[in-house]
């Protein structure tokens, strides 16, 4: 299990891997996490939580990603690092499985009100060398941050 919090106490880092990549070889580039954070109901256009799935299968096979795994957490924890299934993306990340985190937007990682939760994560993530995507059409034409 990743840790919750780093050294500061809010999370930065996870102590078992540090605020660097501690593997020796780099992730690959094209191994890709499928991340779905979703509240489970019913709507006209089907449940949330499949439609991000799928949308999200959509985008990785567009630009040739290899899905790894998909991982989902129930939507309403606000910190990422309170999540089992982010847990399991930052393992992914940390052990350089994966290249990339395909999320459907920005609030699957933490809600626009955490927004620095969110900035975080993505920190974390990069300084592993894993990039973050975004399926979400508006979002998928650049669909990385940098």
């Amino acid at each position: 299990m990743v840790a919750l919090s780093g050294p500061d106490g809010h999370g930065a880092e996870a102590p078992e891997t540090g605020g660097q990549n501690t593997t020796t070889e780099s992730p690959d580039p094209s191994a890709a996490v499928l991340y779905v954070c979703a509240e489970r109901g019913t709507s006209a256009r089907g449940l949330p939580a499949e439609r991000a799935v799928a949308e999200g299968r959509k985008f990785a096979e567009a630009r040739g990603l290899a899905l790894v795994e998909t991982v989902t957490d129930p939507y309403g924890e606000p910190d990422p690092c309170h999540r089992q299934g982010w847990q399991r993306v930052r393992e992914l990340a940390a052990s350089a499985a994966v290249g990339v985190v395909i999320a459907r937007w920005p609030a699957c990682i933490a809600p626009d009100a955490s927004h620095e939760l969110r900035h975080r994560e993505v920190r974390w993530l990069q300084d592993h060398g894993v990039r973050v995507r975004y399926s979400w059409a508006p979002l998928a034409a650049g669909g990385e941050v940098r």
